[in-house]
């Protein structure tokens, strides 16, 4: 599927919560190594807060991020996922001392309804390393985060 139907009845609206996943290419698994897992940890807060939005959870996978994020007036979740995404790329880049592209194109993203319970939603995201038979406790896991689980920090 090309990238612009991607695009196609994606909307960015101003306090909606949003569910985004995106991997890396082709699939590497970057972020066995804690160090590049944290990279993205700080961009999520850090520059996701500086371009436009709330990271509310997160789970950083060996190969793939699953994020709730709730999107602030004036900015698209396209520009906020496209600005992650480049900075944890230049971070990487740098730290590694190469060049090129660490994420695939594009991501998915699912709008949460309002009668989706968002307490829910982020114990099923951060539960993800348990389900892939990474951890046997979310507290055996570093890369992960809920604003309303308590025990972690970004």
């Amino acid at each position: 599927m090309p990238y612009s139907d991607l695009l196609r009845g994606r909307a960015s609206i101003a306090g909606q919560i949003y569910i985004v996943t995106t991997v890396t290419r082709g699939r590497a698994r970057l972020f066995l190594d804690l160090y590049l897992g944290r990279i993205v940890v700080r961009a999520l807060y850090s520059e996701a807060t500086a371009i436009g939005a709330t990271t509310l959870a997160y789970v950083v996978m060996p190969d793939h991020l699953h994020w709730l994020v709730q999107l602030h007036p004036h900015h698209t979740l396209s520009t906020v996922v496209r600005s992650v995404k480049g900075k944890t790329a230049f971070e990487i880049g740098r730290f590694q001392g190469t060049r090129g592209p660490v994420w695939e194109v594009g991501f998915h993203d699912h709008a949460l309804r309002t009668e989706e319970d968002l307490q829910s939603v982020a114990r099923y995201i951060v539960r993800n390393p348990i389900r892939a038979g990474l951890a046997r406790s979310v507290y055996d896991y570093s890369l992960w985060d809920a604003v309303w689980i308590h025990g972690k920090s970004g």
